[in-house]
């Protein structure tokens, strides 16, 4: 089913978004704003082990990307990604990831030919000096260390040669029966928020534990996040100010309960996965075992959050405490048992998300007020979104979806429902893997794509 977890995740500062910007692949979403669109989530592989495993299947191991270049001059800039590594010995690897953006070589070698006066020796110094240019270049170093506590430590910094910054991250992972503890720290942070606009807050550290579900469908999370420095915008001429990202300390907590019922389900059996052959019989199983079997179900979340803020006088735009509710609630069904060459996977998913009781309250209540005051950030979160998640089977493991969200209010500086976001994908399902498959999207919204690797999802 679509992520009913997102709903909670999203008030929080782990919860990771795709993007080709930066040679780690993640930004986080910024907290307190709307749930993202299921697609938009980052892989649960890191970038570099994606790489690692995707240059195989590439020729000379380089993978592409596009999305604006970071000065934002570039719109759909292609990219050139590769790696070298993962290498280690025992509990320790590191790699390294490398990208060039061939566009712009080839434009600035294209402008000098062009005004050259006769071709000579000046000529080529000219065009090897385009090649050594460093703002084509972006490098990027990863190291993990897995400690014998179930514990492990991941260091990661990266270079573009356009930037003048350097960004380092450090985090650290541990496993208990029952619950996930995270620590995070990022110099500077990427954010991105609702509109598809990135963010840098220059120092950004983070703790949280998370419980894993128990049989009752309770889940649990509390954690608390400091940010240093102002907020600074990736697109130079945004200007706008976010308060979930201003300077300061706040302490955050959130428990939800999960229900699901199924309406009717047709069961795998082991007479789908042998396949008679003139030599005997073969063992087939579908190209993903979760989506193995054709189903009808509707499940629900609803949860409370609340939070505490420690900052500034000037940081005005925030409360110094807060609390609220949110709930989804989401429908599936899905034709087919994925395991046949055509015809054998129609899946939708439909979710409606409420991220804020308490703004949509204030937005029920203000239809009566002659006067009404306007606060984008509560009217974005007063309106409740729907989620339709569209996948079809195109031959084998092949698979086109779309993922879209429609806002059912006035948001965005539009009137009435209307389509907020939307991002196409196709994936190859790699049956030797279970369920894992090779993910490549594009986001209009955002003139964004990318190649991922991305392992048990629906």
């Amino acid at each position: 089913m679509a992520k009913l977890r997102t709903a909670m995740d999203a008030a929080f500062w782990d919860l990771d978004i795709s993007t080709p910007l930066v040679l780690d692949g993640v930004a986080k979403a910024v907290p307190g704003e709307p749930i993202p669109l299921d697609g938009a989530r980052a892989s649960k592989s890191l970038r570099i082990q994606q790489l690692a495993f995707l240059k195989n299947g590439f020729p000379l191991g380089i993978l592409p990307s596009i999305s604006p270049s970071p000065n934002r001059k570039e719109v759909g800039a292609l990219a050139l990604q590769s790696v070298l590594g993962p290498l280690g010995v025992q509990n320790w690897w590191v790699g390294l990831i490398g990208q060039i953006r061939p566009k712009k070589l080839i434009s600035s070698i294209k402008a000098e030919v062009k005004s050259a006066e006769e071709w000579d020796l000046s000529l080529l110094k000219d065009a090897a000096r385009h090649v050594l240019d460093k703002s084509l270049y972006a490098v990027g170093l990863t190291s993990q260390i897995a400690l014998p506590t179930s514990t492990s430590i991941l260091l990661s910094t990266e270079s573009h040669g356009e930037r003048n910054k350097r960004r380092t991250k450090a985090s650290l992972f541990h496993k208990l029966p029952n619950h996930d503890i995270t620590v995070e720290a990022a110099w500077p942070q990427l954010f991105i928020d609702q509109k598809g606009k990135y963010w840098d807050v220059p120092e950004s550290i983070s703790m949280d534990c998370a419980s894993l579900v128990s049989d009752s469908g309770m889940r649990y999370r509390f954690g608390v996040h400091k940010t240093v420095g102002v907020p600074k915008s990736v697109d130079s001429y945004n200007t706008e100010s976010l308060p979930g990202l201003l300077p300061g300390l706040c302490a955050k907590a959130a428990v939800s309960f999960e229900k699901a019922k199924e309406f009717w389900r047709i069961k795998e059996t082991k007479e789908d996965c042998i396949i008679e052959v003139e030599d005997g019989q073969i063992w087939r199983p579908a190209y993903d075992i979760r989506l193995r079997e054709p189903h009808a179900a509707i499940s629900g979340i609803i949860g409370a959050t609340c939070a505490a803020w420690l900052h500034g006088e000037k940081d005005d735009k925030k409360r110094r405490f807060g609390a609220d509710l949110f709930s989804s609630v989401c429908y599936t069904f899905q034709h087919g048992k994925f395991r046949e060459y055509y015809g054998d996977l129609t899946r939708v998913d439909a979710r409606l998300d409420v991220n804020s009781f308490s703004a949509l309250a204030e937005k029920a209540s203000g239809l009566f007020r002659t006067e009404q005051q306007t606060n984008q950030a509560r009217n974005e979160l007063g309106s409740p979104k729907l989620n339709l998640i569209v996948q079809q089977q195109v031959a084998g493991p092949i698979v086109f979806r779309v993922d879209s969200k429609f806002s059912l209010g006035s948001s965005s500086g539009r009137n009435g429902p209307h389509l907020e976001d939307l991002i196409y994908s196709l994936s190859y399902s790699l049956r030797l893997l279970g369920s894992g498959k090779v993910v490549a999207w594009y986001s209009g919204k955002r003139k964004e794509g990318m190649i991922e690797l991305r392992m048990l999802e629906f």
